[in-house]
């Protein structure tokens, strides 16, 4: 496995440059920048939310802040790829007409621009430019990889207003069950739930519902239900004057003692953390 890696000081913009023969992410994920993912070769499959989706080389994906994600080995393990994470405050220079072309990036939680042959001689050359200038680290090669970024992001949003994305499909039948299932976690997080309570609702039987759980998330059941509930606690300490304890209650969890192991399990920081920021 090769890496290439980048960043500024704050962690408002870094990059890194990945060919791997197998590689599948950390459980948990999220991030306060956009994530523009774009996969030079290869494939992958995408968790996201609520959905598994496979993408193929050619393919930008682009995750908005704080959205729980993962990819993990398709098939064919062998990839490369470029991933970028960008505040939103660097996406465009301020002062620069032409904000309103990020419209379709508002609101969503991630959109997927697959490109034709001939649009990726573009985003290839621009993808192979930014790799390029972060591994010469000539005077300054931030700006100039944040400016063919910044043309990344824009030929995508493009795409997006032309209406040319192509909706990805679920690997499997099976894959489309379990949306359904993490669906319903999404929205029931609050609530006591269990691997029995869940197959029981969804005619499932324990065992089959674990194995295939993990295998189409990468998370195990428990693993996802926690990081669900961590993602909310996150928002209601950056968002809310609540205290930690009521916050480990409104989310579901049964103390504030087991609320701050699986927080520091998931995050690495205290949840404390998190008022701070």
């Amino acid at each position: 496995m090769s890496d290439l890696r980048f960043s500024n000081n704050d962690a408002t913009f870094e990059l890194t440059h990945r060919q791997a023969e197998s590689h599948n992410m950390p459980v948990f994920h999220l991030h306060p920048t956009y994530e523009i993912y774009y996969l030079l070769s290869g494939k992958r499959e995408f968790f996201i939310r609520d959905r598994t989706m496979e993408i193929q080389e050619g393919d930008v994906m682009i995750v908005s802040p704080n959205v729980l994600h993962r990819t993990t080995n398709a098939a064919e393990p062998q990839h490369e790829r470029l991933i970028v994470n960008i505040h939103r405050d660097l996406m465009l220079p301020s002062g620069v007409g032409g904000q309103e072309v990020f419209a379709p990036l508002l609101g969503a939680d991630y959109r997927i621009i697959r490109c034709s042959i001939q649009e990726r001689l573009y985003t290839d050359e621009l993808a192979r430019r930014i790799i390029g200038e972060v591994q010469r680290g000539e005077p300054g090669f931030e700006l100039f990889v944040l400016t063919l970024v910044q043309q990344l992001i824009l030929f995508s949003c493009r795409r997006m207003t032309e209406d040319n994305e192509e909706p990805a499909e679920y690997p499997s039948p099976m894959h489309e069950r379990i949306s359904g299932i993490v669906r319903y976690i999404n929205e029931h997080y609050m609530e006591k739930l269990s691997l029995q309570l869940l197959a029981e609702r969804f005619f499932i039987s324990p065992y089959y519902l674990s194995g295939f759980f993990k295998k189409a998330t990468g998370f195990t059941f428990v693993e996802y239900v926690n990081s669900v509930r961590v993602k909310e606690s996150i928002r209601l300490l950056a968002d809310t004057g609540l205290p930690a304890h009521l916050i480990a209650r409104k989310v579901g969890f049964g103390s504030v003692s087991h609320f701050g192991r699986v927080f520091r399990q998931v995050t690495g920081k205290p949840p404390l953390f998190y008022r701070k920021i």
